[in-house]
Parts: structure tokens; C-alpha cells; sequence
């Protein structure tokens, strides 16, 4: 609205879908479209804001925990920051359901004290002194310190999330989640994924009772969708080392302090998606980052593909550019690992190493 337009004019209608993956014809259609109207008047208003207005979506991959955070809260963090530095905003959400809103509820508070306006539900009239309407992204997990006005960077959006999940640590030694250790050896969080899924590790048991032998103490980690995140951030904050096959689960390493371990297994075929998923960001965040890449006998496609097809033998050859809906599948979803014990074993007493010496640092 103009209110230096005295004169009716025909009003400009802009339409946009305010979910940051522009670049994807599959994805954005998922993504209710937002119209902008300008004229000289609007509808009276029933509530009237002093705070600006920040609209966005969270349709799209909504309910992925990678994509939750690299196409929602990161590049929401980004735009706070650069468009409404040290300023309150109202956030306006399409596509926000109720189990998204409870799963994220300490982060949505830590971005905002006011009342989130869910778009789908509100026939409300609300007037705002300004408004911003999509999201600032810098690519696959990672924020570009030169893109802001302010210099941010990955520690900051790491401090954001301490400010939201950090003064909800179990401290309860006897709390049924069994998170809490003694701390005269380090803590190990080996992330699980659930049979079925694909990226199994297959001789899970084997390499937990190898980790122990090493020194850890270790916790298996399966999250759930009812899994809270704040027991979640309580488990893997008090932790020192973390490790886990590439999937969305190791989103959660967000949640490790910087200084401790984080080892990413990668399977063949996931190179290129684990660099740019969790490795630039766990870099970013001062993690110690290690990364285990297997080899064809450690992979169950050897089981069912020739050992001398190009899939095995070369996958960056054989998926090329093309990170396709069918190359996806049989990396990301036929594929289960059975690490080899003897090379893995070198890994873990490294990751030992580094974990002990920011155990004795930081407690």
C-alpha cells in the first residue's frame, strides 16, 4: 500500500513461491504461491503490527531433518540477519502443520517472540510496516560471510541453535534417556538408521563393541520423527565424537560442539552429495571432520551388480552430472555397508585421539 498515491491506479500483481529452491521444476510446484498487490489502499486492517513481516514457506522437502534445516531455518537465518538485523519480525508461514510447529517450536521462538501467522489458517487482515517476502540462500549448507552485511558465519548460526536447545540439557542423572556418561572416557554417538531405508550399517554391533575397546563409551542414536529435539541437542552437545552413514540423520551433527569429531561414512556413489551436505558445514563449524569412504567390497551392490560395472568401478563416472532420481535410488536407497573392521580400526583410535584431547579441553 502507497499512501502517496492519491490517484487510482491499475494495481501491479507480482507472484512468487517463497521456498529457496528455485532452480527445481519438481519441487516448486509443491510450493503454494504468495501474490503481491501494490494500489493505494488496502483492506481495513484488523491487527496492526509495529514489527516488519518475513513470509515464507515450508512446503517442499517439509518433514526431510536435512532439508528442514539447509531449504528453512539456515537460509531463515541468513535473511534475519541481513534484511532484519537486531529487529523483531513476525513470521508468516505457509504450509506450517502442527507437527512442525511442535517438532521446531524452540527455534521458531529463538527467530521470533511473536506468534508465528500460519498463511493456510488466518483470515485475518494483518497490516505490517514493511515485509520481505522468500528467503536468502548461499547454496547446500553453508553461509557466505561475504553475502552479509554483518559477516555471519556457520559458528553463529551453531551459537543460534545453543541459544535455542542449550539451557534445555538433561542434567537428571538417573533420566530414563540414559544420555548422561561418566566422563573419564569420551563419548561416542553412533547414528543408526533403520533397516529398510537403505545406508544400513550392517555390522553395527561389531563396530560399537570395536569403538568401546578402542576407550569410547558409546550411544547408538536412531532419531524418530517423535524423537524431541532438545533431548536430542541434550545427547549429542554433551558428546565428543560422532559418526554415521550419510543420510539426513547427520543433520544432527549441527548439534556437536565445536572441537569434537565428526566422522561421515560415505558409500559409493555419495561423494559429491556428502561434501556438500555435511562435510563444508561441519568444516564451517569448527568441527574435527574425518571422512571414511568405503570400498566396493564394503557396499551390498557388489552382491547384486558386476564388480567391473562402471557403477561399482567408477561411480563418479557413471553418475556423471546427473545426480538423477534413478542414480539416487540405487546409491541413496539399494545400498547397505558392512565396514571392513581391520582399516575402519584405524579410523576410530584417530578419532580417539581427537576426541580425548577436547574431552581433557572442554570437559
Amino acid at each position: 500500500m502507497d499512501p502517496t498515491i492519491s490517484t487510482p491506479q491499475k494495481p501491479k500483481v507480482e507472484k512468487l513461491r517463497p521456498y529457496p529452491r528455485k532452480w527445481e521444476s519438481f519441487t516448486m510446484p509443491r510450493v503454494k504461491e504468495v501474490a503481491l498487490i501494490s494500489g493505494p489502499s488496502s483492506p481495513k486492517c484488523k491487527i496492526q503490527h509495529k514489527a516488519p513481516a518475513l513470509v515464507f514457506s515450508v512446503g517442499g522437502y517439509t518433514g526431510n531433518f536435512f532439508h528442514d534445516f539447509n531449504d528453512g531455518f539456515l537460509p531463515l537465518f541468513i535473511t534475519v540477519n541481513s534484511v532484519y538485523p537486531n529487529q523483531d519480525v513476525v513470521l508468516m508461514i505457509s504450509k506450517a502443520r502442527d507437527w512442525w510447529v511442535c517438532k521446531y517450536t524452540e527455534i521458531i521462538h529463538t527467530f521470533s517472540k511473536f506468534p508465528i501467522i500460519d498463511m493456510d489458517n488466518d483470515n485475518t487482515t494483518h497490516c505490517f510496516p514493511s515485509a520481505s517476502v522468500g528467503m536468502i540462500s548461499h547454496g547446500f549448507m553453508t553461509i557466505d560471510p561475504k553475502l552479509t552485511p554483518n559477516s555471519i558465519t556457520f559458528t553463529h548460526f551453531r551459537a543460534f541453535l545453543d541459544k535455542a536447545y542449550g539451557q534445555n540439557q538433561i542434567q537428571n542423572q538417573n533420566h530414563p534417556s540414559k544420555f548422561i556418561h561418566t566422563k573419564s572416557r569420551p563419548i561416542l554417538v553412533l547414528a543408526s538408521r533403520s533397516v529398510g531405508v537403505g545406508r544400513v550399517l550392517l555390522n553395527q554391533n561389531e563396530v560399537k563393541l570395536e569403538a568401546e575397546k578402542i576407550g569410547f563409551n558409546v550411544t547408538v542414536f536412531e532419531p524418530r520423527t517423535t524423537t524431541p529435539l532438545k533431548e536430542s541437542y541434550a545427547l549429542i552437545n554433551s558428546s565428543h565424537a560422532m559418526i554415521g552413514i550419510h543420510g539426513a540423520a547427520l543433520t544432527h551433527s549441527l548439534f556437536l560442539r565445536p572441537g569434537s569429531v565428526f566422522v561421515q561414512v560415505v558409500p559409493l556413489g555419495a561423494e559429491w552429495v556428502s561434501q556438500v551436505c555435511f562435510e563444508k558445514s561441519a568444516k564451517d563449524m569448527g568441527l574435527v571432520y574425518m571422512e571414511y569412504r568405503i570400498k566396493a567390497e564394503e557396499s551390498s551392490l557388489i552382491e547384486k551388480y558386476d564388480k567391473d560395472d562402471m557403477m561399482i568401478k567408477d561411480p563418479v563416472a557413471y553418475r556423471g552430472k546427473s545426480w538423477s532420481p534413478e542414480v539416487m535410488s540405487i546409491y541413496l536407497k539399494e545400498q547397505n555397508v558392512k565396514l571392513d573392521l581391520v582399516r575402519f580400526r584405524e579410523y576410530l583410535k584417530e578419532m580417539y585421539k581427537e576426541a580425548k584431547k577436547f574431552m581433557d579441553k572442554e570437559g
